[in-house]
């Protein structure tokens, strides 16, 4: 059965897409811990994060670091926190996430996300994208 994440690669299941190419995958977290928080995912169905063969684990923080760019270009923040926890959904993905201390890369205070709020976020970013 495909994950969560294939099922939006796929298009089944909609997403607040930031971008994407032949490859990855990058869209808002609908839990975000701050607002701007992304995922980048492999499209490729790849449960844990260091299974990814070399080539494609360099390629998706080569990604990320593009879309950390355009996210800290967009929401006032200190640095973007890097995360991968790999525990909630079985598909291999890097968390992005907007902070001003190492304490703000807490899952405990992700809550779900008006869904305009995240449309309009999504644009922000795509927006700052180099």
């Amino acid at each position: 059965m495909p994950t969560l994440f294939t099922r939006i690669i796929n298009g089944e299941i909609p997403c607040h897409q930031i971008c994407e190419d032949e490859r990855f995958l990058a869209f808002l977290d609908i839990r975000p811990i701050n607002p701007g928080h992304t995922l980048v995912i492999p499209k490729k169905e790849i449960d844990y994060f260091f299974d990814l063969d070399d080539a494609m684990m360099g390629g998706i923080m080569v990604y990320a670091k593009k879309v950390a760019h355009a996210i800290k270009k967009t929401v006032e923040c200190r640095r973007v926190g890097v995360m991968v926890a790999g525990i909630e959904v079985p598909h291999a993905h890097v968390h992005l996430v907007p902070i001003q201390s190492v304490g703000d890369l807490n899952f405990a205070k992700a809550k779900p996300a008006d869904n305009e709020d995240l449309a309009q976020m999504a644009g922000k970013i795509r927006r700052n994208l180099k």
